[in-house]
């Protein structure tokens, strides 16, 4: 019994410094940025910087009030936004169904492994102008530019993560009769979870960076177009609070895929 309840203590010791450092490291975090806010801000007002080039924080803050007023700000982070989930679902149940592919099948994963490593190469930024010429300047084609930026690393990642599975684990399935599915889904796919968890982390950004790329290009909606606008016109604060904004829909959407990994590790 002494034992046990040293060990209780010992474990609730351990877990209060673990809070205390996760707390700590908030702080330093909390603490840096708001530093970095006020010298930028400072440096703004006592003219260290120029503040037409380089805006300041209560300059963006005045920025967005006035453009989620007048100028329709929230219709173009919904548009950057829906373009990019719908990027990140096609390139998750696209790279996700050619990689089981490529598993189950050897030689074809050697035919077009060169191909895909050379598409994964490829100047994303070089392919979105002649999307647009193929398919039109339309929505779609600005999803297919984010897809393009993510698609064919994340079949590579996930395939490469397939085959190196415990050999000793498929063995043991074949030994009791179980065939090639049984061996994907009772050993492949549930040792690959934590790959596909990354993998999705990696491509919610990648697909944010291929459709502001094909914003730039094409669209009259959406962060990249307030991006190119704002720089076209001088507006600066536009510019700077759209990125901004981009950088803070990427962390939340990153926070939610990293949510969805947490609750998938306490309940299984």
């Amino acid at each position: 019994m002494h034992d046990s309840v040293h060990v209780s203590a010992a474990q609730e010791k351990y877990m209060k410094a673990r809070k205390r450092e996760h707390c700590l490291i908030r702080a330093a975090r909390a603490v840096l940025f708001l530093a970095f806010l006020s010298l930028w801000e400072i440096s703004a007002r006592f003219s260290w910087i120029d503040s037409f080039i380089f805006s300041s924080p209560s300059r963006i803050a005045e920025t967005l009030i006035d453009m989620t007023l007048h100028h329709q700000l929230l219709t173009h982070v919904a548009v950057t936004l829906y373009e990019t989930l719908v990027s990140f679902a096609l390139v998750t149940l696209l790279s996700l169904a050619a990689a089981i592919l490529l598993w189950s099948s050897a030689r074809l994963a050697q035919i077009l492994e060169p191909y895909l490593v050379v598409l994964n190469s490829l100047p994303k930024s070089a392919l979105a102008p002649l999307l647009i010429v193929w398919l039109g300047a339309r929505p779609a084609t600005i999803i297919v530019a984010g897809m393009s930026v993510a698609l064919f690393g994340a079949v590579i990642n996930l395939c490469t993560g397939f085959h190196e599975v415990d050999e000793e684990k498929l063995k043991l399935i074949y030994t009791f009769g179980g065939n090639r599915k049984d061996a994907f889904c009772k050993v492949v796919l549930p040792s690959s979870v934590p790959l596909l968890f990354s993998v999705m982390k990696v491509n919610i950004g990648l697909c944010l960076v291929g459709i502001v790329i094909g914003e730039f290009i094409s669209s009259r909606q959406g962060l990249g177009h307030l991006i190119i606008y704002g720089s076209q016109v001088f507006k600066m604060d536009w510019l700077i609070l759209s990125i901004f904004l981009l950088c803070l829909m990427a962390m939340a959407l990153y926070a939610v895929i990293g949510g969805a990994e947490r609750l998938y590790r306490k309940r299984f």
